[in-house]
């Protein structure tokens, strides 16, 4: 009796896995020769639209003219301290 306890739930909890796993493979969809024609006609429009756009070889600096091309002065060198503080000289 336990036996058959035990199968019959098996059998309930094993019976919707076996049925998700009959729609894993797609229906294998054909095409007639007028829809390989209109296929055919769609791919080659859009590779010509993808010739017409132009080539972006220009950089792309959106802060260009905010900076100046003036170059950066070098900071006036240091002199070194001595142990009071003072500049030697």
């Amino acid at each position: 009796m336990r036996l058959f306890s035990v199968l019959a739930v098996l059998t309930l909890m094993t019976g919707p896995a076996a049925a998700q796993m009959m729609n894993l493979l797609p229906e294998v969809k054909t095409m007639s020769p007028e829809e390989k024609e209109q296929d055919a006609i769609r791919q080659k429009a859009y590779r010509d639209s993808l010739r017409q756009i132009p080539d972006n070889k220009a950089t792309q600096d959106p802060w260009g003219n905010v900076r100046s091309d003036a170059p950066k002065q070098a900071a006036p060198a240091k002199q070194p301290r001595t142990k009071t503080g003072s500049n030697a000289n």
